[in-house]
């Protein structure tokens, strides 16, 4: 499975795990709401710092972001 995949997978599950809103959780990562949901919908490339920005608001390794699930 391609990254972006998995990436979007995992943020929008984790986010909804969390019951934070898009616009929630931009606000906590330091980004735009609308470009959360590219991302979310994997319309967006996505860089290092972005998702060691959403990892920071989520508290997580950056590696959890783009592990696969069996």
């Amino acid at each position: 499975m391609e990254l972006r995949r998995i990436l979007a997978r995992n943020v929008l599950r984790r986010r909804k795990a969390l019951d934070l809103s898009q616009e929630e959780l931009a606000d906590l990562a330091g980004m735009d709401r609308t470009w959360l949901s590219q991302l979310e919908t994997t319309k967006a490339a996505v860089s290092i710092d972005i998702i060691e920005k959403i990892a920071r608001a989520f508290e997580v390794d950056p590696a959890e972001l783009l592990r696969a699930e069996p």
